[in-house]
């Protein structure tokens, strides 16, 4: 029966996720990458347990849409416009900078000028389900760098729609501009009425399921939202995919974003590996085999010129370079749309079926690549630091101590964020001397303009914390939320100075035995915190006199 072979193919390809996935995660390798070797394993093109992958494709399908419909959940329109920046300046020039590179390098190959262009759109695009999912599982989304990521992901996503309308061009198909102009108005005011709609309606219909306190109703009312949305949208031209993407933004404006992720995420998680598992599918070993040179050298060509592009826009936006490191080893590959642009361009004899073909292996290597390279960056990032010429060319100011400047009996605080500040201002009033040290150059010069002693430096590095006077420092407190960049911090203060008092932040308790180990005197985490202050405010109201006790002496507003 077609139904019970249709069900086996599911169980083979569950069940060989769960297998290869658990056990690659016994020596390190992230359970995306366990994912995509599954598939290619399982696959017609290896072990053929798996024979019709079409129909895998179909629940790929919806579990990319569902991924990215529940990272629209987590960012919310109101998240969106505070990475404007990020998206408008850090996306246009990533996907500007990367099209055109990579049209002429093609050009100077001999490529004409339309598949050259197509193939820098094809190359532009980076994996948000891939990158999205990693940075959620290293809690880094809303690190610097994974907010950097998130805002060039969502440009490089809402690209794709003109890209798509610009293929029958590049291919030299003879369209007018009339019709180029009636099909990009048509799909504008599609996109405009179904955000409009969905935005006041949505609300009110969540509501009125969620009065009748039934969750079954509640659960598929967000199903319905998500695909109903998506598929207006695929009217206007817009992939599924991106189409649950909106609609994920649409219902995070409402106040039942919280309860729509917890009752997503189960079905999101099994859908999204299914996902993963049919882009293994496509690998065929024997042909990567075959074709392994120029497989090899398009895949180097791709992640050292993507690479070297985000590195370059860091260095215009005036980024950390801790920061552009991080973000260039996070969005170096090409994603899954650029498998739609492939598919589009097809029957158009754009790209010939050797470079095509050569492309889409890179593409699924690249992506398996991904989880190792963020895994890989923090290491990357340490080292680049210590090279003086790329501080310089970012024009960062060396640290270095100067008459103005506290030599011994200081605090020292690194990371001149929220905590920084306060830190800073609670130890000037208390009349210790205080010196912040960050390696954002605007957190430098907005500690500067507040009037406090601040200098550019990176305290991972032992060179930095002997021009900082460590040996001599009364206190050192490490106010970073990168939890893996204090623990380097945190040991190569230990190495300057071995009695020093060093206080660490973290964000979750199970990193406090790490920090420990580390060296670190005390570590606040922010988990213990917020429970103490929300056991405080509990008692607060209650009348008890263990208010003060549990808050620390703060007492609720």
């Amino acid at each position: 029966m077609p139904e019970i072979e249709y069900l086996w193919d599911l169980v083979i390809v569950l069940g060989s996720a769960a297998v290869v996935a658990t056990l690659l995660r016994y020596v390190g390798v992230p359970s995306i990458a366990g994912f995509i070797l599954a598939g290619t394993l399982s696959g017609p093109k290896a072990l053929g347990l798996v024979q019709d992958s079409h129909q895998v494709e179909v629940l790929a399908e919806v579990g990319v849409a569902l991924l990215l419909f529940g990272i629209g959940l987590e960012l919310s329109l109101g998240h969106l416009r505070r990475l404007w920046k990020a998206i408008v300046f850090g996306g246009g020039i990533q996907v500007t900078a990367t099209v055109a590179c990579t049209a002429a390098l093609a050009v100077w190959y001999g490529l004409e000028t339309g598949p050259a262009v197509f193939l820098g759109c094809v190359v532009a695009i980076s994996s948000t389900a891939v990158v999205l999912r990693g940075l959620s599982t290293r809690g880094e989304l809303d690190s610097p760098h994974g907010r950097l990521a998130v805002g060039i992901l969502v440009f490089q996503d809402l690209c794709v729609v003109p890209m798509l309308l610009a293929v029958p061009i590049l291919a030299g198909a003879e369209s007018s501009a009339r019709e180029i102009a009636l099909a990009a108005i048509t799909g504008l005011a599609i996109l405009a009425g179904v955000l409009v709609a969905a935005s006041r309606v949505v609300p009110d219909l969540l509501a009125f399921v969620a009065r009748t306190g039934e969750r079954e109703l509640f659960i598929l009312t967000v199903f319905v939202v998500c695909f109903g949305i998506a598929w207006g949208l695929s009217l206007a031209g817009i992939k599924l995919a991106l189409g649950a993407f909106l609609a994920g933004l649409i219902v995070a404006g409402s106040e039942f974003r919280h309860q729509a992720m917890s009752d997503l995420i189960p079905v999101r998680e099994v859908f999204a590996s299914v996902f993963f598992v049919s882009v293994g599918m496509l690998l065929d070993i024997w042909d990567v085999i075959e074709h392994f040179a120029p497989i090899l050298g398009l895949l180097g060509l791709i992640l050292i010129g993507k690479f070297a592009i985000m590195l370059g826009m860091g260095l215009v936006l005036r980024m950390p370079l801790r920061v552009a490191i991080l973000s260039a080893a996070t969005l170096c590959q090409i994603g899954e749309f650029s498998f739609i642009l492939l598919s589009a361009a097809s029957g158009t004899g754009l790209l010939g079926n050797e470079l095509s073909h050569n492309l889409l292996v890179a593409i699924i290597l690249s992506m398996l690549l991904t989880p190792m390279l963020i895994a890989f960056g923090p290491h990357l990032a340490l080292g680049a630091d210590r090279v003086p010429w790329l501080n310089r060319i970012l024009g960062a100011e060396p640290p270095g101590v100067d008459d103005h400047e506290p030599h011994e009996d200081h605090v020292i605080v690194a990371g001149y964020g929220r905590a920084g500040r306060e830190v800073c201002r609670a130890a000037r009033d208390a009349g210790f001397a205080c010196i912040a040290v960050d390696v954002n150059v605007d957190n430098v010069r907005s500690a500067k303009a507040a009037g406090e002693l601040a200098v550019y430096g990176d305290v991972t590095q032992k060179e930095v914390l002997e021009e900082l006077g460590c040996r001599n420092a009364r206190l050192v407190v490490v106010t970073m939320n990168d939890t893996q960049t204090t623990g380097h911090a945190v040991r190569a203060i230990r190495r300057t100075s071995t009695d020093v008092p060093v206080i660490a932040r973290a964000q979750y308790d199970m990193d406090e035995d790490s920090l420990r180990a580390a060296g670190a005197t005390r570590v606040v985490t922010s988990e213990a915190t917020a429970s103490a202050v929300i056991t405080g405010a509990c008692l607060a109201e209650l009348g008890s006199e263990k208010a003060d006790v549990q808050t620390g002496g703060c007492n609720a507003p």
